[in-house]
């Protein structure tokens, strides 16, 4: 039943995203595409996903069948023959991968250690157009195409163009959502062929971006709407200091700019049910924490006495963005107040090197895990005591969301969807879910960190904040609602 009530029409949306989880992942993006179709679908919506055939999904255990061959994708001046194999999620959401061999079969989605592939552009142009004429070639009518990031920038300008008299896209709304801005989709502005449009959308109000084609800038000129994945986020992106160079047109486009909070995948998530962790527990059974707590140590190798310290766990990309520069410099400090860091990620080689030295340098109190192990995250997730997202700037983030599930209070700079998640812990009113900063310095971050653990020794107090936060809800219902909300206003609007 569709969640808009009585005398409501219930909504059909194509999902189109360059990753879905479980099927092919590198970031928060296939977390995103993964889990808000099946949340979509129990509130009465329509939907199907679109992702391309890559590796990862051909090596993967997924039951799929070819359902078309022979679609034909004009790219760069040429017809590129491809197919499109279809499989289900465990919601029953059927997803469609668009598969053409020479573009997709690669050992990894967007890049090689040396650099992005070359051909990116011909990729998601062919990925892009592909959809929409797999759509009308079985006939299947969306209410709304809902496009992610820049790799599907260029389907909200081919139903702008390209398919602007098409009668069987007439009804057809288009909304983007910007999942991190610094990602933009750049390639050089004599490359505008290979997209296949026209040469008036290279101008400085189509995707012409300082003399190079923007993809992200093409969704955000061309869509019907707008939306962000947290409130906050979709007013920094609108500054100078976290617009990255589109904060102008986005003010020129803010009436249809939305900020909707990304949701957690609880069942995924959920330290009752997670079979990655020694022991279950919720909010009532907080002692089994402390029995997670004392197998992270036995698994990382650090010192047993830990276990009456605070754990401090750290799960991210390692990069300027995600706060490496304010970590870093405060790691002696740290080793000096007797905790426990544990750290998993990736990312750029002198953090990678930085890190790896602290842990041996602290050995016995600091692991780090250079990589990523989704197990060895659920259960420092189960382990730690607080867990660390100093970002720079932060779309959303949902690892404090996780965090807090777990009973790990989260110690957070207040940006983007961090600061609109997490609320300053009151010792004395006991409100709030967690620890946050402003000022993006490492000697204002230690600070954070000190403040809770300050607290930790208050064993009643901490178990109230540990309980506050497990409370919380952030489950996908909530925003999914939103987004179906947006769906119908779109559609009626698309319909006139």
């Amino acid at each position: 039943m569709n969640r808009g009530g009585k005398g409501s029409r219930s909504v059909n949306v194509l999902f189109l995203a360059s990753e879905v989880t479980p099927f092919a992942k590198t970031g928060g993006l296939a977390d995103v595409a993964g889990s808000l179709p099946g949340a979509l679908k129990r509130l009465g919506a329509e939907v199907s996903i679109g992702l391309p055939f890559y590796r990862a999904v051909k090596d993967g255990a997924f039951e799929r069948q070819t359902v078309f061959k022979g679609l034909e994708v004009p790219v760069a001046g040429q017809t590129l023959m491809g197919k499109v194999q279809a499989a289900e999620t465990e919601e029953g959401v059927p997803v469609y991968f668009f598969e053409r061999e020479d573009l997709f079969d690669r050992p990894n989605l967007y890049r090689m250690a040396e650099g992005d592939y070359y051909d990116n552009l011909e990729r998601f142009a062919f990925f892009s157009r592909a959809a929409l004429l797999f759509a009308k070639r079985t006939g299947m009518p969306f209410d709304v195409i809902h496009c992610h990031d820049w790799q599907t920038g260029l389907v909200p300008a081919y139903l702008s163009s390209l398919f602007r008299a098409d009668p069987f896209f007439a009804s057809t709304a288009t909304l983007f959502t910007i999942h991190n801005i610094g990602y933009q989709g750049l390639f050089p502005g004599d490359k505008l062929s290979v997209c296949g449009l026209p040469p008036e959308t290279y101008q400085p109000e189509g995707l012409e971006y300082w003399g190079a084609i923007s993809l992200l800038k093409a969704g955000i000129v061309y869509s019907d709407a707008i939306t962000t994945v947290s409130p906050k986020y979709s007013l920094e992106i609108q500054a100078p200091e976290f617009g990255m160079g589109m904060e102008g047109i986005l003010r020129k486009r803010s009436a249809v700019l939305h900020g909707i909070l990304n949701g957690a995948d609880y069942s995924v998530w959920n330290p009752m049910t997670d079979p990655h962790i020694a022991s279950a527990y919720d909010s009532e059974h907080l002692s089994e924490k402390s029995v997670n707590k004392a197998a992270l140590l036995k698994e990382t190798g650090l010192e047993p006495s830990l276990l009456e310290r605070p754990v401090l766990g750290m799960i991210s990309r390692l990069s300027h963005q995600k706060g490496c520069d304010l970590l870093i410099p405060i790691l002696d400090e740290l080793a000096r107040m007797e905790l426990g860091l544990v750290i998993l990620g990736e990312g750029e080689g002198h953090y990678e090197s930085a890190l790896r030295e602290a842990a041996e340098k602290y050995a016995g109190s600091v692991f780090v895990n250079i990589g990523f192990d989704e197990a060895l995250a659920h259960r420092i997730m189960a382990g730690a005591d607080l867990f660390l997202v100093p970002s720079l700037y932060e779309p959303c983030g949902l690892t404090q969301m996780y965090a807090m599930k777990y009973g790990t209070v989260p110690v957070v700079r207040a940006t983007g969807g961090l600061d609109d998640t997490i609320e300053e812990f009151d010792p004395v009113s006991k409100s709030g879910n967690g620890f946050k900063f402003v000022l993006y310095d490492p000697r204002v971050f230690l600070g954070a960190v000190e403040r809770a653990v300050d607290l930790f020794t208050d064993g009643e107090t901490w178990e109230a904040l540990m309980r506050n936060g497990m409370a919380a809800d952030f489950s996908w219902d909530v925003s999914a609602g939103r987004y179906l909300e947006l769906y119908q206003s779109l559609a009626l609007r698309k319909r006139g």
